[in-house]
């Protein structure tokens, strides 16, 4: 049996943090996993608040970390600190949250670093590398999530993946949905970072877009996907809206009987 099953607030994502949490509270969830940013950004002021709520209706909580206008393997250094710095505020907030893990995107390509891929390769490293050392200072679990198939993307194969984590402690988070506009071969992904995948993402697609649908409404073989997953690792529904959490979480629920 599946260790925990939680929610992305994704699905509530143009209502406040407060609304997703609340409209959340009732359902059979063993965490919610909160996109820190836009309406459900999290701050030293607010979290405290949001922290009560959860832990008043027994739900632990994953940290999904800012990724919109946000790129850790960005040339430009002035940027790449700032950038690093709203990384560690997230993983201060993780910490005094409790949280199980803190989900994180990989740097992605820009016109300056397709001119200077070896450049790139070693700043995106050296990010990944500062963001471990202080998860591990700080005591909070890092995964870095696969992507979806889209020209300036990083982290889209299990061997990507495998050499972006290669020579740190961080872990993975295993995005379903993203990997199969990618590639069909969920085995490989299985096999090659077993060993680090600490959290999985749940949605479906048509195999091009990365759509985020409902389980079961596009064409990902989930019979066979949900038999190789991990089972004692965290898994989240990241779908579009709370119509369509309902339906992956009824579909999840039968699946797994």
């Amino acid at each position: 049996m599946v260790k925990l099953i939680g929610v992305s607030t994704y699905a509530l994502f143009d209502k406040s943090l407060g609304v997703a949490l609340y409209k959340f509270r009732g359902f059979p969830l063993d965490f919610i996993e909160i996109m820190n940013e836009g309406y459900h950004a999290l701050d030293k002021y607010n979290y405290k608040f949001h922290l009560e709520f959860m832990e008043n209706h027994g739900l632990k909580n994953v940290i999904h970390a800012p990724f919109s206008d946000l790129n850790i393997a960005t040339l430009n250094e002035r940027l790449r600190r700032v950038m690093l710095k709203v990384i560690f505020e997230t993983l201060e907030i993780a910490h005094e949250m409790g949280s199980l893990l803190v989900v994180l995107h990989p740097g992605h390509y820009s016109p300056l670093s397709f001119k200077f891929p070896k450049a790139y390769e070693k700043v995106h490293k050296r990010s990944l590398e500062e963001i471990d050392k202080v998860a591990e200072k700080i005591g909070v679990k890092v995964a870095l999530e696969n992507m979806p198939k889209f020209p300036i993307l990083d982290g889209q194969t299990a061997e990507r993946m495998y050499n972006l984590i290669e020579g740190t402690n961080l872990y993975v988070t295993f995005d379903v949905g993203h990997l199969y506009t990618v590639t069909s071969d969920f085995t490989e992904f299985v096999e090659l970072l077993k060993d680090r995948i600490i959290h999985i993402h749940l949605h479906d697609n048509d195999g091009e877009n990365d759509s985020h649908l409902a389980l079961g409404d596009g064409i990902i073989p989930w019979s066979n996907v949900l038999k190789i997953l991990p089972k004692d690792v965290t898994w989240s529904l990241e779908v579009r809206s709370l119509d369509d959490f309902k339906k992956s979480l009824e579909f999840l629920k039968s699946s797994l009987k």
